[in-house]
C-alpha cells in the first residue's frame, strides 16, 4: 500500500512541475534561436543515457573486444549511418550484441 502512495506522489509532483509549462505554451512566443537550441535536447539526453551504459556497465571503463555492448553499439552506429533506417539499426545492434555476448561466453 505504501508503494501506491509513493507512485501517486511521484505522479502528482511530476504533473505539478510540467503542467504549468504546457498550459502556457500556447501563450509564450519563444525566440527562433531557442527553438533551434531545443532540437538538440533529445539527442543529448539519449547520449547521456546510452554512453555510460555502453562504456561503463560495471562502473569502470571497459574498452576492449569483450564488451558486447560496445561491439553492438558500433555495429548499430555503422548501420544507422549507412542505411538511415531506425528499425534495421535496432535489430542489427541487438543481434550483434547477443551474438557477441554468446561468443564471449564460449569455453576457450
Amino acid at each position: 500500500m505504501h508503494e501506491f502512495f509513493l507512485i501517486l506522489g511521484m505522479m502528482l509532483v511530476t504533473f505539478a512541475v510540467r503542467y504549468p509549462v504546457l498550459a502556457m505554451s500556447g501563450r509564450l512566443q519563444l525566440a527562433p534561436w531557442f527553438l533551434q537550441l531545443l532540437r538538440y535536447v533529445p539527442p543529448t539526453v539519449l547520449t547521456a543515457i546510452v554512453v555510460p551504459a555502453v562504456l561503463m556497465p560495471n562502473e569502470t571503463l571497459w574498452l576492449d573486444h569483450t564488451n558486447a555492448r560496445l561491439i553492438g553499439t558500433v555495429a548499430a552506429v555503422l548501420v544507422a549511418f549507412w542505411r538511415k533506417n531506425l528499425l534495421l539499426t535496432i535489430v542489427v545492434g541487438m543481434v550483434v550484441f547477443f551474438i557477441w555476448q554468446w561468443l564471449m561466453t564460449l569455453p576457450k
